[in-house]
């Protein structure tokens, strides 16, 4: 059986690749554009929760970087119902930071989004990494997704 997307699906993978690729260039305005005015969002970097507006936000991590960013979506699944969607990801970001150390990092992502004045936008983020469970508390930043071998 084949299941086609949706027009809301298509349309909030669209938004995604938009959001994705202001990420790439650090357009903070672009990324920004792609949130609702309110959002929850819980992020890899600490604090546990954020009260930090989401531009500072954005410009404090963007100038961590040298250069643009590779940002990926890898096996995005999105569940639409009633103006509301959820989607989830394994994601990945490489880039050079400006110590010249190489980030090569997968990490998993929720997305909640809400249609909003004739748009998809994001109203909640959640990352995550897992952390070895042998007692170290180790963020296990070293996994990458089977399906990559």
């Amino acid at each position: 059986m084949t299941i086609h997307p949706t027009r809301d699906e298509s349309a909030i993978r669209a938004e995604l690749e938009a959001w994705s690729e202001s990420i790439r260039h650090k357009d903070v305005e672009g990324v920004l554009s792609h949130f609702a005015d309110q959002t929850v969002r819980f992020f890899l970097a600490p604090p546990l929760e954020t009260e930090t507006p989401l531009r500072d936000n954005l410009e404090s991590w963007f100038r961590t970087f040298n250069g643009n960013l590779c940002y990926e979506i890898r096996q995005l699944v999105v569940t639409e119902s009633a103006g509301l969607a959820c989607t989830n990801s394994l994601n990945r970001i490489t880039g050079t930071k400006q110590d010249g150390q190489k980030t090569n990092l997968w990490f998993r992502q929720t997305l909640v989004l809400r249609f909003i004045e004739e748009r998809w936008r994001i109203i909640h983020i959640h990352e995550s990494v897992p952390f070895y469970m042998d007692g170290t508390y180790r963020a296990a930043a070293d996994l990458q997704p089977t399906s990559l071998g």
